[in-house]
C-alpha cells in the first residue's frame, strides 16, 4: 500500500481525523473503498471511473485523497449550483478538518460575472425593455460597487432568467480584452488570476468544454499545471461536451449582434456609417430565415440531412442563409472603416467575420461523423454536433501534458489564449502521468459502465462500482400501477395527476412529480390544482410547477415544507429536476414518474446515434435506448432517499415496466426497493408514512 493510500485509510477510520472533524461522519466501507481507489490513481496516474450509489459520500471520497496528495487539483461539476456547494461548503470543511494550508479558487464562465464595461453601456441604453428591468439594473449597479468577486449568484433576488443578464455580462465574442477600459478591475480576469495561483480550482463541465472548443476560458494555461483532475456528476459529460464541440448559429445571435452594433455605432461613430441600415439588414435577414421555415410547433427539431432542413424549401432556405451571410459581411466591411475609433469596433468586426463564416459553413454539407438539425422556437438555432465526445477526449484531453513557460506567460497577460490542443504532448518514460477521476451516482446499468465509457472514449479506464449503503428494502417501496392508460393515451397525464393528488392529500404535500415532457408537465400541474381544490385552503398542498418561478425559488419553497401554519408542496417538474434536486428528510416522501424516460426517437441526435449502432451490427434499442432510460430512471428515483433515515414511495406510472420483457432490466437498475402490488397497498404505505 502506498503512502497516500495509508494516509487516506487512516483519515476514513472510525477514529480518524474525519470522525473528529465532520458532523455525522460514519465509517462506510464503500466510501473508504472509493477513496483508496482514487488515492492509487493519484499515486500512479491513469484513469478511474467510479459509480458511487447515493449515500456513499463520493465527494469526501475524492476530496480527501486529492487534498492529502499535495498535488494541484482541478475539480469539475455539472452545474454552477453544485460548484458553489463544493467551493462554499465541502472544500472549506475538509481543508479545516485536515489542517492543510490549501488555497482554493472558484472559476466560472464569463456569463456568471458582471462585466463593468457592459454594465456602463446598459446604463446608457435607451431601449431597455420595461420599468422592472431599470429597477433591476439599478440593483445590479449598487451591488457592483461592493462585490469582490462579481459573481451574479451572490446577488439576492436576481432571477436567473432575467433578460438583463446578457446585457451586463460579456461573451467571448463581445469582450474587448486588454483594450477594455475596465480591464484592470475585470472580475473575469480576477477569477482567472486567482485560479492560476490556487492549489485547488473548482470549475464546471460547461467551462471545461467551452475551452476545449475555443480555448478561451482560462483552462488553456490552468490545465497543464494540474496533476489531478476530477469530474463529479460525470454522467452529464457527453451531452454537455457535444454542445460545445460542434457549431451553432442562431437568429438570436444575429439580433444580439445587431443590437450591439447599433449601440456602439451611435455612441462612438454617429454619422460615419449608416448604423440603422446595417442593423435593419441583419434583423431583416434573421426574420427572413425564420419565415422561410414556416409554422412549426415550438421546440420542434427538424432533421437536416440534405441542403435544407426537413419540410423547408431548399431554394428559399439557401437564399435566406446567403442573405444572412452577406448582412454579416457588410457589417464587417463597414466596421473595418471605423476600427481605430474604439476597441468595441475591433471586437464587433471579428464577431461579424466569425458569424459570416458560420453562416457559410451551414450552407455547405454536414461534417463527417456529425449530425445537423434545426431547433425551432421563437428564434431559430442551426446546430451541427458530433455524435459523442470520444475522439475529443482521447485526442485532445487525456493526452494534454505540458505547455511551455513562454506560452503560459502570454496566456497570463490576457493577450492570447494558449492552444491546448496544439500543446498536447505524450508522457515521458518514467514520469508519472496525470490522474483522471470520473464519478457519478449513475453511469450505466452494466458492470463495465459502457453507457458512460464508450461515448467518452474511456473504454480502457479502471472501473469501480460502489453500492449505496441505504437499506432500500426497509426505507422505500416501488409501485407500478397495472391499470393505467398507455403512455401515449391522452388520458394518461390526467391519471398521473389524480394519483399524485391522492398521495399529496394523504401526506400533506411532500410530493415530487417528474415528467418526461413539458407538455405533460403543464397538463399534470393544471389537473393537480383542480383535484386539490376541494381541500380546505389552510391545509391544501401548494402546487408548484417548473417554469412559473426561478428554479432556485422553487427548490427553496419546496424544502421549507409544511412549516407552522403552512401546507406542504407538490412540485411538478421536468428535465433538470430529475437530478441535482436534493430534499432530504420528510419534506419529500413520494416521487411520481409519469412514464419511462426513453430518449425521443425522432430527435436527430438520438436517431443518428441509433443508426450508427445499427450500422455496426449492434441493437440500438438494447445498446442505447434502454441504457439511456435506465440511467435517467435511476436519477429520478434517486430524489427519494437521500439519508439513512428517509422513507418514501416511488411510483412509476408506466405499466410497461411490469408487462414488457425489458422491464426487468430497468427494475434491476433501480435501488432494491420492496414492491407494492395494489392501490390498497399504496394507500396503506401512504398512511404509514403520514403516521
Amino acid at each position: 500500500m502506498g503512502a497516500l493510500e495509508s494516509e487516506v485509510r487512516d483519515a476514513f477510520a472510525h477514529d480518524g481525523v474525519l470522525s473528529r472533524a465532520a458532523e455525522q461522519f460514519r465509517e462506510r466501507d464503500g466510501q473508504t473503498q472509493m477513496a483508496l481507489a482514487v488515492a492509487r490513481t493519484i499515486e500512479h496516474g491513469g484513469v478511474l471511473v467510479v459509480e458511487a450509489g447515493t449515500g456513499v459520500g463520493k465527494t469526501f471520497s475524492y476530496l480527501v485523497p486529492a487534498l492529502l496528495s499535495g498535488e494541484r487539483v482541478l475539480l469539475s461539476t455539472a452545474t454552477k449550483t453544485l460548484q458553489d456547494q463544493l467551493f462554499g461548503r465541502d472544500l472549506p470543511r475538509l481543508v479545516e478538518a485536515l489542517g492543510l494550508p490549501v488555497r482554493t479558487a472558484l472559476l466560472k464562465g464569463r456569463g456568471s460575472y458582471v462585466c463593468l464595461h457592459r454594465l456602463d453601456l446598459a446604463r446608457h441604453d435607451a431601449s431597455l425593455p420595461e420599468r422592472g428591468t431599470v429597477r433591476t439594473l439599478a440593483k445590479i449597479e449598487q451591488w457592483s460597487k461592493s462585490t469582490r468577486t462579481g459573481d451574479l449568484a451572490e446577488l439576492p433576488g436576481l432571477d436567473e432568467r432575467s433578460p438583463l443578464i446578457p446585457l451586463v455580462t460579456s461573451t467571448r465574442e463581445n469582450c474587448l480584452g486588454a483594450q477594455c477600459p475596465q480591464f484592470k478591475p475585470c472580475h473575469v480576469n480576477l477569477a482567472r488570476r486567482e485560479a492560476l495561483a490556487a492549489d485547488v480550482v473548482v470549475i464546471n463541465h460547461h467551462l471545461f468544454f467551452a475551452d476545449l472548443a475555443v480555448r478561451e476560458s482560462g483552462m488553456a494555461e490552468l490545465l497543464p499545471s494540474v496533476r489531478v483532475v476530477v469530474f463529479d456528476e460525470a454522467h452529464q459529460l457527453n451531452e454537455i461536451g457535444v454542445q460545445f464541440l460542434g457549431a451553432q448559429l442562431g437568429s438570436g445571435q444575429a439580433l444580439d449582434f445587431s443590437r450591439d452594433l447599433l449601440a456602439a455605432g451611435l455612441q462612438h461613430a454617429r454619422g460615419l456609417v449608416d448604423w440603422q441600415q446595417l442593423a435593419a439588414a441583419l434583423e431583416r435577414a434573421a426574420r427572413e430565415l425564420r419565415l422561410v421555415v414556416g409554422k412549426q410547433w415550438p421546440g420542434t427539431k427538424l432533421r437536416w440531412a440534405g441542403p435544407s432542413p426537413d419540410t423547408v424549401p431548399a431554394e428559399g432556405w439557401q437564399a435566406a442563409l446567403d442573405m444572412l451571410q452577406h448582412a454579416f459581411e457588410d457589417a464587417a466591411e463597414n466596421l473595418a472603416t471605423v476600427s481605430e475609433i474604439a476597441p468595441d469596433f475591433v471586437r464587433l468586426h471579428d464577431r461579424a467575420g466569425q458569424l459570416a463564416e458560420r453562416a457559410a459553413r451551414f450552407a455547405t454539407p454536414c461534417a463527417t461523423d456529425s449530425v445537423r438539425w434545426l431547433d425551432v422556437g421563437t428564434q431559430l438555432r442551426l446546430v451541427e454536433s458530433p455524435l459523442d465526445i470520444a475522439e475529443a477526449m482521447r485526442g485532445r484531453v487525456l493526452k494534454i501534458e505540458q505547455v511551455s513557460a513562454r506560452e503560459a506567460d502570454e496566456a497570463m497577460d490576457g493577450s492570447c489564449a494558449v492552444d491546448t490542443a496544439g500543446a498536447a504532448k505524450p508522457k515521458e518514460g518514467g514520469e508519472r502521468g496525470r490522474a483522471w477521476v470520473f464519478t457519478s451516482a449513475t453511469l450505466g446499468d452494466d458492470p463495465k459502465l459502457r453507457w458512460f465509457t464508450e461515448p467518452c472514449g474511456l473504454e480502457s479506464a479502471e472501473v469501480l462500482r460502489v453500492q449505496s449503503p441505504f437499506d432500500y428494502a426497509r426505507q422505500a417501496a416501488l409501485y407500478v400501477p397495472r391499470t393505467f392508460p398507455k403512455p401515449a393515451d391522452p388520458a394518461h397525464g390526467t391519471e398521473v395527476a389524480r394519483l399524485a393528488a391522492r398521495g399529496a392529500a394523504a401526506l400533506g404535500g411532500r410530493t415530487l412529480v417528474l415528467t418526461t415532457t413539458l407538455r405533460a408537465l403543464r397538463t399534470i400541474a393544471d389537473t393537480l390544482r383542480l383535484a386539490l381544490e376541494p381541500i380546505d385552503p389552510s391545509i391544501r398542498p401548494e402546487v408548484l410547477a417548473q417554469g412559473e418561478l426561478p428554479k432556485r425559488v422553487l427548490m427553496e419553497r419546496f424544502r421549507e415544507g409544511a412549516g407552522v401554519g403552512r401546507a406542504g408542496c407538490v412540485l411538478v417538474a421536468s428535465a433538470s429536476f430529475w437530478e441535482g434536486f436534493d430534499a432530504p428528510g420528510d419534506v419529500l416522501q413520494l416521487v411520481v414518474i409519469d412514464k419511462l424516460p426513453f430518449p425521443p426517437p425522432n430527435d436527430p441526435l438520438v436517431e443518428a446515434r441509433s443508426q450508427r449502432l445499427e450500422a455496426q451490427g449492434r441493437n440500438a434499442f438494447g445498446d442505447y435506448s434502454l441504457p439511456e432510460a435506465a440511467v435517467a430512471l435511476k436519477q429520478g428515483a434517486g430524489r427519494l432517499i437521500r439519508r439513512e433515515s428517509d422513507r418514501g414511495v416511488l411510483v412509476i406510472c408506466d405499466a410497461r415496466l411490469a408487462t414488457m420483457g425489458y422491464g426487468r432490466r430497468l427494475v434491476a437498475a433501480l435501488p432494491p426497493m420492496r414492491r407494492i402490488e395494489s392501490a390498497e397497498e399504496f394507500d396503506a404505505a401512504l398512511s404509514e408514512l403520514r403516521a
